[in-house]
């Protein structure tokens, strides 16, 4: 616990910038037109496949008994793959819309 503290109070100001960073997140996002959420949100999957690829490199360079580095890379991977399909599977479900119905 002393641990968590201690890192928590030499990166006070990471840990502001980084909720500043969500709020600001979720109010840009929210402003989004409909109409635009999807061709932008095709272009985040390859975002988050360079997120996947780093997760990857944490994960190889972590030292064996550094469990919190390995977690994270771990959650990353798994996150990150599932925004990756996700995204992809909305893309490929909007690009349907517009192709001709066969009759």
């Amino acid at each position: 616990m002393e641990q968590v503290l201690s890192f928590i109070s030499e990166n006070i100001r990471f840990i502001y910038l980084i909720i500043l960073m969500v709020f600001l997140g979720i109010e840009v996002i929210s402003h989004v037109p409909s109409v635009l959420h999807t061709p932008l949100m095709s272009g985040a999957n390859a975002i988050h496949g360079v997120v996947i690829v780093g997760a990857i490199i944490v994960m190889g360079r972590a030292e064996p008994d550094n469990y919190l580095a390995l977690i994270l890379g771990f959650f990353s991977v798994i996150l990150g793959t599932l925004n990756v399909v996700g995204g992809f599977v909305v893309t490929d479900r909007m690009l349907e819309m517009f192709k001709k119905k066969k009759k």
